[in-house]
């Protein structure tokens, strides 16, 4: 069965070849190259040293499920952009682990260059900053020798992607660990559902259908004493040169389960629509309100993925992958199913099992593979994915055809080039009626 192959892998795999040999799932540690005695801090008795870059919802949550998960990890350190979102996550969990939360004034790093205290001073960075910064400070960190935790998605465009890849590239061989916020590898009864797909239980896979469809998430309005900067890192998640949009931001949890499920072997193109339809205010930013994508095989598989972020809309977060015996049904972190090709259901994954959460098993998981002396090394599996929704989303926002091979060599990366400040002139600005300009199907170019 001819396939295409990831981006980042300079030699083709087909996926039954794939499924053949390999012989690890997600959340088997893989091993990199070791410096024993630079690693000696991470023996099973010693305290881990945590450092967060990014205070919002996503690094305090970040942070809580680490400190949850391994009762030997204390908050060393912490970096925002702005104080206050340093002061307000410290508050947060400071009753929520009494003792543990040991970052006097002199470890909280304010501004944009802050990261580069808390790789400074700590063992394990977590990184759950505007997802622009990503690749960057991944970077950073891993040149350090130190392990980092990269929230999805692991870049925003081609040139952040390619510093993933290094930053990669390196951790296997300083044996330095990097976790990937790919959260539904962790979610143990997607484990099972996925060993059992691999295992032919529902025979070939022919398409996947991916659904997130929600309300926006958090639109910050302006307030008169931010400049036209501090606004947009307030309001990132809204502003494409730093999120990505919405593929990059929602779809890419489903986008990777479907991967996952194929053998992490990439599609060969992708085409799409979107666009602003409902919500016009300015807390919009630049962002789509929704889209669609699909993914093409050579031999004609597709994956078929939409989003949409709308008030008074339908919800769902849903994927249905179809194949030749039956279906797997994926909702969040419900239960998976399977059923034959009549609707009956054949199989459902244990209810304990996925009742777990997994934002606190992929750090179980890592820090412990930390103090075993193996961390895994997971920042090609999220580059991959992130790749994924690039290219979706470049082939929405320009309205035509785009393969994994012109997105890769086409370079595309957002605006300003080189290293972001409070001075930075920003990519965009509002139009007299306070709205910012969006991206135009078949006016836009990328590439």
């Amino acid at each position: 069965m001819k396939t295409n192959r990831p981006i980042s892998d300079p030699t083709s795999v087909n996926r039954r070849g794939f499924l053949k040999t390999s012989v690890t799932v997600a959340g088997t540690a893989l091993v990199g190259a070791l410096d024993v005695g630079r690693f000696a801090h991470a023996a099973e008795s010693a305290t881990l040293k945590l450092g967060l870059i990014g205070c919002g919802g996503r690094g305090t949550g970040a942070v809580g499920d680490a400190m949850h998960g391994d009762s030997g990890t204390v908050l060393w350190a912490a970096a925002d952009a702005f104080p206050d979102k340093i002061e307000t996550s410290l508050s947060t969990l400071t009753p929520m682990f009494p003792g543990r939360v040991q970052v006097p004034r002199e470890r909280r790093f304010a501004g944009l260059n802050g990261y580069r205290g808390v790789i400074e001073n700590c063992d394990v960075v977590l990184l759950a900053c505007a997802s622009r910064f990503h690749p960057d400070y991944a970077l950073a960190a891993v040149r350090a020798r130190k392990h980092v935790f990269i929230e999805k998605p692991a870049a925003v465009d081609i040139v952040g992607i390619r510093k993933i890849l290094e930053a990669d590239a390196l951790s296997k061989a300083n044996g330095t660990g990097v976790l990937a916020g790919v959260t539904y590898r962790y979610h143990l009864g997607r484990r099972e559902a996925i060993q059992r797909v691999h295992g032919g239980e529902i025979g070939e896979i022919v398409a996947i259908q991916c659904d997130y469809l929600r309300g926006p998430y958090r639109l910050i309005d302006r307030q008169a004493q931010w400049s036209e900067m501090e606004y947009q890192l307030r309001n990132w998640y809204h502003f494409t040169w730093l999120s990505g949009d919405d593929i990059p931001q929602s779809l890419v949890h489903n986008l990777d389960s479907a991967l996952w499920a194929l053998g992490d072997v990439m599609p060969d193109h992708a085409y799409g629509m979107g666009g602003r339809s409902t919500h016009f205010q300015a807390s919009m930013g630049t962002s789509f309100d929704h889209h669609h994508v699909t993914y093409e095989y050579a031999d004609g598989r597709c994956i078929y993925g939409s989003c949409r972020t709308a008030t008074g809309c339908f919800g769902l977060n849903k994927d249905v992958f179809h194949g030749t015996k039956g279906r797997c049904h994926f909702a969040a972190f419900d239960r998976p199913y399977f059923t034959d090709l009549a609707g009956k259901v054949t199989w459902r994954a244990d209810a304990a099992a996925s009742a777990k959460s997994p934002y606190e098993q992929m750090h179980v998981e890592f820090l412990q593979s930390i103090r075993d002396g193996t961390p895994f090394q997971r920042a090609k599996t999220l580059a991959d994915s992130t790749m994924a929704t690039v290219v979706g989303q470049m082939a929405v926002y320009s309205g035509q055809k785009t393969t994994w091979k012109d997105a890769w060599d086409s370079g595309f990366a957002f605006q300003p080039a080189g290293e972001v400040t409070m001075d930075t002139e920003p990519p965009v600005k509002p139009g007299a009626d306070g709205i910012y300009p969006v991206a135009i199907p078949g006016q836009t170019k990328l590439i």
